[in-house]
């Protein structure tokens, strides 16, 4: 993976991704899914959902993932940023309703702080830092693997009631929509991982495509309910000002808090970018099961902060880049070279 590979063009404001992701919401504001198409609309988002966490499983090496195990302090210090440190700030910011935050967006914002890390955009960006990136990959599969059993679990505990009318139903549809999926996905791997590897480009297309039928979907629901009337341009501000905050905490907790524990820099750029940092792709369509038609507004928090966060680390990796400490020499501890480091990541970025 080249140094200089970027998801953020430096000309460019705003993810493509998201300005898709924008479109859509757009799309549902004028033309809602209602009545029949409603029907419809659901039925075709439950199996777009079941279908992404079946090529998430079918994705994911079992192997690589075991064979990252030999660095589990650094795995856990990122799992314990993501679902413990990330939660905790979420609980925190109940204090800020509603002087500052709705309830609804209270709980999306909390539901944010519950999801997986991410894994393409950990790995870019540590690729860029000149971190550790092996470790990188396996920390954002790691952390997406706990996830699907973690976030609907934290959820349940968490959020309760107001979930949307989460319930042990909610429970069974996580079970059958995301976790079998994903499970028949892993079981089925060793026959259909090289379809899924050859076609990856056309499947990534087939990802995002799911994700924005979700996001169509949720919207729809939301727009029909009327619910859309409840965040005002000045609570969207104050959304936006409470997320800046949220990971500029996380961001510092996991840069000084893994030099506490003795890690090195290139390892502390994996913990930073892994750990605080919240996967849209695996938020969405858990959002989608877990929330039902209150998804639009329990989706917002995540999709601001996604966008937030990809534009605050690409700063950040670049001038990590530019550091005057070296990686190169952490690089070869071990007798492991950072050429091959980084043909490790390539080949896994293509898993």
């Amino acid at each position: 993976m080249s140094r200089r590979t970027t998801l953020l063009p430096s000309w460019l404001p705003i993810d493509p991704y998201i300005a898709a992701l924008l479109g859509t919401v757009g799309l549902a504001a004028l033309l809602p899914a209602s009545g029949a198409a409603a029907t419809v609309a659901d039925g075709a988002s439950t199996a777009a959902v079941a279908l992404l966490f079946f090529l998430y499983g079918a994705r994911l090496s079992t192997r690589e993932a075991l064979d990252g195990l030999r660095h589990w302090r650094l795995h856990v210090t990122v799992l314990a940023a993501t679902f413990v440190v990330f939660p905790l700030l979420g609980l925190a910011a109940k204090g800020l309703v509603p002087a500052v935050l709705t309830p609804p967006l209270h709980i999306g914002l909390l539901f944010l702080c519950l999801v997986p890390s991410t894994v393409q955009s950990s790995i870019a960006f540590t690729s860029i830092a000149r971190g550790n990136v092996p470790a990188a990959i396996c920390a954002g599969s790691f952390s997406s693997l706990a996830g699907i059993l973690l976030t609907p679990l934290l959820a349940a505990v968490l959020l309760g009631g107001g979930a949307g009318g989460f319930s042990a139903d909610s429970l069974v549809k996580i079970v059958l929509q995301l976790l079998a999926p994903f499970l028949a996905g892993q079981l089925l791997r060793r026959w259909v991982g090289g379809f899924v590897l050859r076609k990856k480009k056309v499947l990534g297309y087939v990802d995002r495509g799911s994700i924005l039928l979700v996001v169509y979907t949720a919207f729809s629901h939301g727009m029909v309910a009327g619910t859309w009337h409840q965040v005002t341009p000045v609570r969207l501000g104050l959304l936006l000002a409470v997320e800046a905050v949220l990971l500029a905490v996380m961001l510092t907790l996991t840069w000084y808090g893994a030099k506490r524990l003795g890690f090195d820099r290139a390892d502390r750029i994996a913990i930073q970018f892994a750990g605080s940092k919240k996967s849209l792709a695996a938020g969405l369509p858990m959002a989608s099961v877990l929330f039902g038609p209150q998804a639009s507004l329990a989706v917002l928090p995540l999709m601001l902060f996604h966008q937030m966060q990809l534009m605050v680390c690409a700063v950040i990796a670049k001038r990590r880049a530019g550091d005057p400490e070296p990686a190169w020499e952490a690089a070869q501890e071990g007798g492991t070279p950072l050429a091959e480091r980084a043909a490790e990541a390539a080949t896994a970025a293509r898993r």
